[in-house]
């Protein structure tokens, strides 16, 4: 084959080499810049988790406002969902509402939700969506990576004692 298959194969390096090179480059029109990536799967989960925790910290807020008499069996429920909010928050521990926060210090992500006006009814009501969080804290936990999804399951399961607590006849 003498000096054609020397220039296929020639060209052949050239165009593999030109090829790399394009795609090491910058994408066109921005220098030094990366190609947009996807949220890491971590950062995601986080921030669902986050949301969830928050909505449940809202409630326990809106009941712990509207029943007051309810604070030494409430509190320190909405104190351990504070402390999971902080736990889960993207941008790590310590940047949420602390546990020891009073009720009105935290600041709910939207208007108070709705509390009935009986406390048994606020209580079950409470209870329903701790038990909603647990869940939401369990699907959540096929996309987290290792440690994320131990704190996950740490925290629906906590979640789901909470829902027990609120709804049994025993003071938490």
């Amino acid at each position: 084959m003498g000096r054609t298959g020397r220039i296929r194969r020639r060209a052949l390096l050239t165009g593999a080499a030109a090829g790399l090179a394009a795609g090491c480059a910058a994408p066109a029109g921005r220098p030094g810049a990366r190609p947009r990536e996807e949220e890491p799967p971590e950062l995601r989960v986080r921030r669902g988790a986050s949301a969830t925790g928050r909505e449940l910290l809202a409630r326990y807020d809106a009941v712990l406002a509207a029943h007051p008499s309810l604070a030494a069996r409430v509190g320190p429920l909405r104190d351990a969902a504070a402390a999971h909010v902080s736990a889960l928050s993207p941008a790590g521990p310590g940047t949420s509402p602390s546990p020891s926060a009073p009720p009105t210090a935290a600041k709910a992500p939207s208007p108070a939700p709705p509390v009935a006006a009986e406390p048994g009814a606020a209580l079950a009501e409470l209870a329903a969506h701790a038990r909603r969080s647990a869940d939401a804290q369990t699907r959540a936990l096929v996309e987290a990576p290792g440690e994320l999804a131990r704190l996950l399951a740490s925290v629906a399961a906590a979640n789901a004692a909470q829902a027990y607590l609120l709804t049994s006849g025993s003071r938490a």
